[in-house]
């Protein structure tokens, strides 16, 4: 091969994009921070260069931070280009022709926490996705006993810890492995896995001391050498396409693009069609900026103007009429296609992230299209279903949209990473609409899963208030303190709960006769509500006279009316105590008898 053609299959293939996911405070942005950190150390001024959101680093530099591990003789892919923002918020919203835009993942596992419920949504995404993925199992330097050794590799620090640390470690990693395994993830310590297309490595490593960091880029090298060398071909002076991060008002330019470009070229000057909440923009690029070098960079004059951006990178688009673009929609550079085709072709991808919405349901209000999907597929489900959802702040018109809501439970909006208008707010109070806020999925839907069951059981309680509760008592012997209008008598309560104002029945031959009206309950002298199981109460009871309608020693009961010992049956038998249960059971019995059909 000449030095020509290497040059040209070298400027072919792009750099992989390397994304960091992981349950809150498991140290996703101090590896991330660590990885940069250690890198800038090692390479030469300038050899890491900082993109919009995004961070390239050189394969010299990865080369020489993993020491050993890595000859770069034995790779031809450029590096690796880190995205900035850490988590799966991000990363779902990184799509790229119905996948990730990611190439491949770190999954960032706390060693004494294990898997948490964000790990779980994480793995959920890299499966939806099909992204390849390594886990780095972090914070091995808070394991009982262990002696860190700054930025060593995994196996050489291993090495030089003590048997008990050694097995402390195994034992927590082993958990991580298992869990993995629960989730239909071969996997084992990287150094064994030969198969990263059929198994997952797990890296040991710590954000604090470095341990093991080496590693880390050592698995994403290869990995990518070895399974993505063919996807990061692409035409490097084709016409560029990319991924809007973020839409951002910049001094001097007004709404920008932060884009990450995974194919192609973007040029000052040229056509662009970017995804919008309507119809896609057509516009045309006004400068490209990329970030000035950090010894360079002064407040007022943060970026630097370029002719051109090639892929991968990170960069800063101005443009006119981005007012309506979305975080997470796509962006393609027309040059010497046709317009209508390129305008299809954003359309397309947009429709493949179109949420699917019921006529009575939630609002969904998240910051980008992928944290909209991610969102949508964890409330299907939960079997949650939405009415609308869309990017952008949380306005009057979705408060309004949420009122007209039949349930009580739907007058809610979910919020993900948005901010709420002021009148929105407002708005909502006044209209009686619920708003969930919060930047992470599943503390969104656990939240709304609570507010559901309160309602639920608010509204059971006001049942319940309003049914006639089953109860069993007897008259004590020597308890009778008045005979008649009303009869005031001794009774125990055998089962259930008595109230004021219930209806008293005796079963005589199997038929229950209506005797009288509970009227009051005195405990004690005091006047009560009602009296539970095992209460001995003196019972005001209006109509029958003791001696005629009722006896001392007699068994009554609370007469239940038909309907209400249908939804106590049917739709509160898990709401009241149990010997009421027992108590409803036994009067159906008895009521069954002569009526197979009574109360269903």
């Amino acid at each position: 091969m000449s030095d020509t053609d290497a040059r040209d299959n070298e400027r072919s293939l792009r750099t992989p994009i390397v994304a960091v996911l992981g349950h809150v405070d498991h140290g996703k942005t101090s590896l991330l921070d660590k990885i940069r950190g250690s890198t800038v150390i090692e390479g030469e001024a300038g050899a890491i260069t900082q993109h919009i959101g995004a961070t390239a680093i050189p394969l010299d530099v990865v080369s020489s931070v993993a020491g050993s591990l890595v000859n770069p003789d034995d790779f031809d892919l450029p590096g690796l280009l880190f995205i900035d923002t850490p988590g799966h918020h991000s990363f779902t919203t990184l799509r790229s022709r119905g996948g990730a835009l990611a190439d491949i993942a770190i999954l960032v596992v706390d060693v004494n926490d294990g898997f948490q419920p964000q790990t779980l949504e994480a793995i959920d995404i890299l499966k939806r996705t099909e992204t390849p993925f390594v886990v780095a199992a972090n914070k091995i330097d808070t394991v009982p006993g262990w002696k860190p050794n700054e930025n060593a590799p995994i196996q050489q620090t291993y090495d030089a810890q003590s048997d008990r640390a050694r097995s402390k470690l195994d034992e927590q990693l082993y958990e991580i492995i298992g869990e993995l395994s629960d989730e239909g993830f071969s996997a084992d310590m990287y150094w064994r896995v030969q198969d990263f297309r059929g198994n997952i490595g797990v890296v040991p490593v710590s954000a604090e001391t470095g341990e093991g960091v080496p590693d880390v880029l050592t698995v994403l090298m290869g990995l990518a050498q070895r399974y993505l060398k063919e996807d990061m071909a692409i035409d490097v002076s084709g016409p560029g396409a990319g991924t809007v991060l973020e839409v951002k008002d910049e001094k001097g330019f007004g709404k920008t693009l932060d884009v990450v470009l995974y194919d192609g070229t973007v040029r000052e000057d040229e056509t662009i069609v970017v995804g919008a909440k309507n119809d896609p923009i057509v516009t045309d690029v006004r400068a490209l900026l990329k970030p000035r070098d950090l010894a360079e960079i002064r407040t007022e004059d943060r970026f630097e103007k370029v002719d051109e951006i090639r892929a991968a990178a990170g960069a800063k688009i101005a443009a006119p009429d981005l007012d309506e673009a979305m975080a997470g929609a796509p962006v393609r550079v027309v040059r010497d296609r046709d317009l209508d085709d390129v305008i299809a072709e954003v359309r397309a991808e947009l429709s493949e992230i179109e949420v699917g919405t019921a006529e009575q349901g939630l609002v969904v209000k998240a910051d980008t299209l992928g944290s909209l999907e991610a969102i949508a597929s964890a409330l299907e489900e939960a079997e949650i279903p939405i009415m609308r959802a869309e990017v952008g702040d949380v306005a009057p018109r979705d408060v309004s949209v949420a009122s007209t809501a039949e349930e009580d439970k739907h007058r809610t909006i979910l919020a993900f990473n948005v901010d709420v208008l002021d009148d929105a707010e407002r708005q909502a109070e006044q209209d009686d609409v619920n708003l969930f806020e919060s930047d992470v999925i599943y503390r969104l839907v656990e939240e709304y899963e609570d507010h559901v069951e309160a309602i639920e059981q608010a509204q059971q309680e006001t049942i319940l208030e309003n049914i006639t509760r089953p109860a069993r008592f007897q008259i004590l012997p020597d308890h009778t303190f008045r005979q008649n209008d009303p009869a005031v008598v001794g009774v125990e309560v055998v089962s259930g709960t008595i109230k004021t104002n219930a209806n008293v029945a005796k079963f005589e031959g199997g038929e229950p006769n209506r005797v009288g009206q509970v009227k009051g309950i005195q405990e004690q002298g005091e006047d009560v509500d009602e009296a539970r199981r095992g209460n001995r109460v003196s019972v005001a009871i209006d109509g029958p006279t003791v001696g005629r309608q009722i006896e001392e020693g007699d068994e009554l009961w609370i007469e239940i009316p038909e309907k209400h010992a249908k939804i106590l049956e049917q739709e509160l038998s898990e709401d009241i105590p149990v010997d009421e249960l027992e108590t409803l059971n036994m009067y159906l019995d008895k009521q069954r008898k002569r009526d197979p059909f009574w109360g269903k």
